[in-house]
């Protein structure tokens, strides 16, 4: 009898400890699980191991005091594969981030089984599918994000019962139909992007008025504004004191200067990874002159190759050291780390050392538009339409994504085929975005020469140095031309035909005479639709109108590209231009002009409207 009961209590304690160990198991279970599903980088989420009864020692896994997973943070880390089911499992999870990777295939109905999920953030990645009306039943869901993917089909009434729901993202997919009226009254949402009822030609508007979450934020950001505008007239007084010392000093040599692999630990960016000074040394070879790919108003950038093979491109910085430059540093490389978008360029990493700063991206295999368009070199692939046309879309939407659903907004302030990179697939990215601002704090050659890109340079910037979104869209309008043409925004060779130095007037005399065939590069051979290069000249010539005022925003320039209310935006701009010129040939029969003061108005007038 005895003999039974040992053997019950070791039955019960073998029993109980299986239990146990099953309910401990089961959140590394679901967690492995989707590591498996997912195409994970060497480099990333090396400590999941499987082995491990708790996972709440994993790196980007968040867990409470009771070893419950209560957060799953994977943003931006070049994740692909699919979404695994078992996650419904993890009852406990309350944020689920995935933003900014390459995932595909659709989200698992069994995320409706996350009963606790307060966030749930898929934007920019690439799932297709339908959105599982099972998501209805998350009754604690506050933040929906799903924008920027391929989803399509309707929105599920469901999801207009959520009780909790504050913020709901849904732009840039391929969504249709009905949208539910209660969704409306979600504080902020979006919906551009689709083929819903709203936006132009019905009674609501695509998206709320506004992404701000209340009046202190409000005050905040004025309060920014105000320590930015005294700022920028204290660099304005230093920019101007450099300016006339450095008349009296030699221009046009850089010097760089080898410093031992010290790094300096007091800056760090998250998921950002800092490098050592010797390992991009070693990477560009020493930064040797072969590996140059290009040289700016901020460096030069090079080819590099890590340990790993890895192919990236180093930006090395020049004169961070002038007043301002360290905060500007700081500033800029936290807000690009944040802005993921698949048509943006992802900072990879950073290096600093007392006398060094460098920014590391991944390298571009196909360079930029603008090397595509004129420095091809024989047997490298060019530009067909239908490239254009993607590097067109695609620049659209990295730009609306800096101006429209970043917080705080980012201003990239020169917007130029050059800065449009190409990756293996020719997508478009945009690069150098944000890095703009740090030329203002910086030293007045750095700020000379990247003012020097002329001809892309909208007017109101050129005339106050104020930046605004739609200097962005001035500057896209001649991107577009570029791809259209296949020139630089400023060409003197023109002179001898006695043609349009600036690339913008060049357009408009050709497209007022209907000499659509003129416009186009020759280097197409013919082999574009009329009707897509009448869209895109369009749209342009519209983006690069003389007043802010009357351009489109960046979302609107979207949907312009995908067929929506083009028409009516350039019936307007024919007739106000028609206007002008008529003011303009009244101007010339009352006045009598001598040829000098017909050159300065000649001048006044392109100052106002190409450049």
């Amino acid at each position: 009898m005895m003999k039974m009961r040992v053997v019950c209590v070791i039955l019960g304690v073998l029993l109980a400890s299986l239990v146990c160990s099953v309910k401990s198991n089961y959140q590394g279970d679901a967690l492995y699980a989707l590591r498996e599903s997912l195409n994970v980088p060497p480099s990333q989420l090396v400590n999941w191991n499987r082995d491990q009864v708790n996972p709440c020692t994993w790196s980007n896994v968040d867990c409470d005091t009771t070893n419950k997973v209560i957060s799953l943070n994977l943003p931006s880390m070049q994740l692909s594969g699919v979404l695994s089911p078992k996650i419904g499992s993890l009852k406990t999870l309350k944020n689920l981030i995935l933003q900014g990777n390459n995932i595909s295939g659709e989200i698992p109905t069994e995320f409706g089984d996350l009963s606790s999920l307060t966030k749930l953030d898929l934007e920019n990645n690439c799932l297709t599918g339908e959105i599982p009306s099972s998501l209805g039943s998350l009754k604690n869901l506050k933040f929906l994000l799903l924008s920027q993917n391929n989803l399509t089909g309707k929105i599920p009434e469901s999801i207009a019962g959520l009780p909790s729901l504050t913020n709901l993202q849904l732009a840039s997919n391929g969504l249709s139909g009905q949208i539910p009226d209660r969704l409306f009254e979600v504080p902020q949402h979006n919906f551009t992007g689709n083929n819903l009822n709203c936006g132009r030609g019905f009674p609501r508007p695509c998206a709320s008025a506004s992404d701000d979450s209340g009046v202190s934020h409000n005050s905040k950001l004025g309060l920014i504004l105000g320590i930015i505008g005294g700022v920028v007239i204290l660099v304005f007084g230093i920019v101007i004191f450099f300016l006339w010392k450095s008349r009296s000093k030699c221009h046009g040599r850089e010097v760089f200067v080898d410093v031992a692999g010290e790094v300096d630990r007091r800056i760090a960016f998250g998921q950002l990874k800092q490098f050592a000074w010797r390992e991009l040394q070693l990477a560009t070879d020493s930064f040797s002159e072969k590996n140059v790919l290009g040289q700016g108003g901020f460096g030069k950038v090079y080819k590099g190759v890590l340990a790993d093979n890895t192919k990236i491109a180093v930006k090395r910085l020049t004169d961070y050291q002038s007043p301002g430059g360290e905060q500007a540093f700081l500033r800029e490389v936290e807000m690009i780390s944040v802005a993921v978008h698949r048509n943006l360029l992802r900072l990879i990493g950073f290096c600093t050392t007392p006398s060094e700063r460098l920014l590391v991206y991944p390298f571009m295999q196909n360079l930029s538009v603008a090397y595509r368009l004129r420095e091809v070199k024989p047997g490298e692939p060019g530009l067909d339409w239908p490239k254009r046309k993607r590097v067109a879309v695609g620049t659209a939407r990295g730009l609306e994504y800096l101006h429209e659903h970043c917080n705080p907004k980012i201003i990239h302030r020169d917007v130029k085929a050059a800065n449009v990179l190409l990756d293996e697939d020719f997508e478009a990215v945009v690069g150098d975005f944000g890095l703009a601002k740090l030329v203002d704090v910086r030293s007045t050659n750095v700020t000379t020469q990247v003012r020097g890109t002329m001809g892309h340079i909208a007017p109101e910037y050129l005339s106050t140095g104020r930046s605004s979104e739609r200097t962005d869209v001035f500057g896209y309008g001649m991107m577009l031309l570029e791809l259209i043409t296949g020139q630089r925004a400023i060409d003197f060779s023109r002179l001898t035909e006695d043609d349009e130095v600036l690339l913008l007037d060049h357009v408009k005399k050709l497209e007022s005479e209907k000499k659509l065939d003129a416009i186009v590069d020759p280097n197409l051979n013919g082999k574009f639709d009329n009707a897509e290069v009448e869209i895109m000249i369009q749209v342009a010539l519209l983006c690069t109108q003389s007043s802010s005022e009357d351009r489109p925003t960046m979302s609107e320039v979207v949907r312009m590209l995908e067929g929506e209310g083009l028409s009516e935006k350039w019936e307007e701009w024919q007739q106000d231009a028609v206007i002008r010129r008529e003011e303009v040939e009244r101007l010339r029969q009352r006045c009598d002009w001598g040829e000098y003061s017909t050159t300065q108005d000649q001048h006044a007038i392109e100052l106002s409207g190409g450049r």
